[in-house]
């Protein structure tokens, strides 16, 4: 089963920086909108940032101006680069493309 393959969160202290990558080993992301989410327990999962296939950029309010989405073609690969952490960002994140999922990475932020 084709999985999209996370690395990178952790822990780290309110106002500290952290990068995801989200990689594609089955040429998913060609032409299609990647994004990542959120959950925290006891929620549902909620939408963080996407970026289309031309490289048109959105964000929840609440991360705008601290994370930024990017990505790579030519290495089939997103980033979320998350500046400024603050507890509230704490959750398991998630990318996905095409309704393909990764296997989700803890992010935890102490003040």
């Amino acid at each position: 089963q084709v999985r999209l393959v996370q690395s990178g969160g952790g822990s780290v202290q309110a106002g500290e920086s952290l990068r995801l990558s989200c990689v594609d080993p089955g040429n998913i992301f060609s032409g299609k909108t990647v994004a990542w989410y959120r959950q925290v327990p006891g929620k549902q999962r909620g939408l963080v940032a996407a970026v289309t296939s031309g490289g048109t950029t959105s964000y929840v309010d609440s991360v705008k101006g601290r994370f930024t989405i990017s990505r790579d073609n030519g290495r089939n690969t997103v980033y979320l680069q998350m500046d400024s952490l603050k507890p509230e960002d704490t959750a398991v994140y998630y990318c996905v493309s095409a309704a393909i999922w990764g296997q989700g990475t803890q992010v935890t932020v102490s003040s």
